[in-house]
């Protein structure tokens, strides 16, 4: 950065000393901040485990409210770390690691999911990779634990991810899944690795797929009859998550009439996009339309990942020229097919010293072979830039203001989601969805996003069905959901499944998308003709990552 590096003060010792205390007791966080010096190593999953972070948690948390912010940056630390701690605390009282299980943000996903972004370039790493890979059961065993802690307390997760995850866990260890497919392509650029390493990793591949059997028997013979039928967390639980992924209290039955009106806005304005690209065609005429259109498809992972890319590059150049200043780490983005095919697209943020990228990754589920550039093109923005990776990338490169947790750490899925669905939109502004065909393929996910704040808050808090037909279940949100977006049935199965098990999450990032316009239209009517919406964005990035309540309050002063 050009400023001049801040010195840092009481409040960002204390940060920093909380991101040391997190990499140690949570190594698949380090990895993916890129603190390495634990990568040979995961969690206690166990409760003792858990305990042990709450534990940490309050001493921190104590500390932190003793202490005196010297300056804006010392009082945002202080507001955000300090809600993000008793957050953290919260959900540890309600017991939510007993039954924390479900097809896409749990332990059973994120102990496979550290081998993902792993240093693989030497010797030294392959010889790292192959002592966490024999680490596996040691953090398998520990979360088997916390999990018949919870049958113990019948507090268990729904059914319906217990299964699911069984399934994926099948296809983990497969002899063709991730474990044998990981080691059997260890390589370096300098040849061969030697073949002691190999019988390490081999040896080290075979422990982890036997934890994970293990685990599946577990889940399909032990957990499975346990495990609760209902779906639905209730209002309490759903409360508490939902200030966890915003980082923001809100009214939710208001948030839920707002979904509805905000679904049928988006209904309409697909419906006059569709009559540009066919006159007089429906948005499903339409679509079906686009869809036989040859020269708008690609075949294969590896024709979308290349797309990708230069979709990516090209926005990157562009906007770097005119509307954004994107400093060089940041302009390196790489865009991934992931080595799973569980059907979900994400976004890792770079290491500290940008040593690895950001990075894009696409998890196509088996059997889907082709993909529609109209309909992926704002994914690729929503992603990259001026999406996820423009915000995240920036906080990690602003090291000379921001401590640690600032850049690394803080943050919430309403803050980063949000952002990326307003980035979207911003995207259109700058004309760069002028054919309407991109334009449906936008409103198409931002559609998606606007029924998934009906679909999980109406399941989860029980809630009416619109159609007057009882109240939300499993078996309505997937026939609504088939209703709102157009997309392969596999990857809307995976979606609503994802809803089920993960309250409060999805609705972020279109809340997110609302609390983002709100708070640019209240600084547009404060600034008056001295607004400027380049300055708002540099203002509002680089705060960093913040929950959305301490967002607003940092940009009201």
């Amino acid at each position: 950065m050009t400023e001049t590096p801040r010195t840092p003060t009481p409040i960002d010792t204390i940060a920093e000393a909380w991101v040391d205390t997190l990499a140690e007791l949570e190594p698949i966080l380090a990895t993916y901040i890129g603190r390495f010096e634990f990568n040979d190593r995961f969690a206690d999953y166990s409760p003792a485990g858990a305990e042990r972070i709450a534990s940490a948690a309050r001493a921190v948390l104590a500390d932190l409210q003793a202490a005196t912010p010297v300056d804006e940056i010392d009082i945002v630390t202080q507001d955000d770390l300090s809600r993000d701690l008793q957050l953290l605390l919260d959900v540890h009282e309600a017991r939510w690691h007993l039954r924390d299980l479900n097809v896409i943000a749990s332990p059973a996903q994120d102990i496979r999911s550290a081998f993902d972004l792993m240093p693989t370039d030497s010797v030294e790493d392959w010889k790292t990779i192959a002592t966490r890979l024999k680490a596996v059961p040691a953090a398998i065993e520990g979360y088997v634990e916390t999990l018949r802690e919870g049958i113990a307390q019948n507090i268990t997760p729904a059914r319906r991810q217990v299964r699911e995850v069984a399934a994926q866990i099948a296809r983990y260890t497969d002899d063709s899944g991730f474990f044998t497919s990981f080691v059997a392509g260890a390589s370096i650029d300098e040849g061969d690795l030697p073949a002691d390493l190999i019988g390490e990793l081999n040896e080290g591949a075979d422990a982890a797929r036997s934890a994970y059997n293990s685990l599946g028997s577990f889940l399909t013979s032990t957990l499975e009859p346990a495990s609760s039928e209902t779906d639905a967390v209730g209002r309490e639980l759903y409360e508490l998550h939902s200030r966890r992924f915003l980082g923001a209290t809100i009214d939710l039955d208001e948030t839920y009439e707002w979904g509805i009106q905000e679904l049928a806005r988006m209904v309409a304005e697909q419906e006059s996009i569709a009559n540009e690209i066919l006159p007089g065609a429906t948005v499903e005429e339409a679509i079906e339309f686009l869809e036989k259109d040859s020269t708008r498809k690609l075949i294969g992972t590896e024709a979308l990942q290349k797309w990708m890319q230069q979709t990516s590059d090209r926005a990157v150049e562009e906007l770097g020229k005119t509307h954004f200043d994107i400093a060089p780490p940041i302009r390196d983005l790489e865009c991934m097919i992931a080595p799973t095919q569980e059907g979900g697209i994400y976004y890792t943020g770079p290491t500290d010293d940008f040593s690895r990228p950001g990075r894009m990754w696409w998890s196509v589920p088996e059997g889907v072979t082709e993909f529609d550039t109209w309909r992926e093109l704002t994914t690729v923005y929503h992603e990259g830039i001026p999406g996820h990776h423009l915000q995240i990338a920036q906080a990690v490169y602003n090291r000379g203001q921001l401590n640690s947790w600032r850049r690394l750490l803080g943050g919430t899925s309403g803050h980063a989601e949000g952002w990326a669905l307003y980035a979207e939109r911003l995207m259109e502004q700058l004309g760069y969805l002028e054919d309407p065909a991109d334009r449906l393929g936008m409103l198409d996910g931002q559609r998606m996003r606007a029924a998934r704040v009906v679909l999980d808050i109406g399941v989860h808090l029980a809630k009416p069905r619109p159609d007057g037909q009882g109240v939300w279940d499993a078996d309505y949100a997937l026939e609504f959901m088939r209703r709102n977006v157009n997309m392969s049935d596999e990857f809307v199965q995976f979606e609503v499944n994802r809803y089920l098990g993960w309250p409060g999450q999805a609705p972020s990032y279109k809340v997110g998308q609302r609390i983002w316009e709100q708070l640019r239209d209240d600084v547009a009517e404060r600034d008056g003709e001295d607004f400027s919406i380049k300055q708002f964005h540099k203002r509002a990035l680089d705060i960093g990552g913040v929950g959305l309540d301490t967002l607003r309050a940092a940009m009201a002063r």
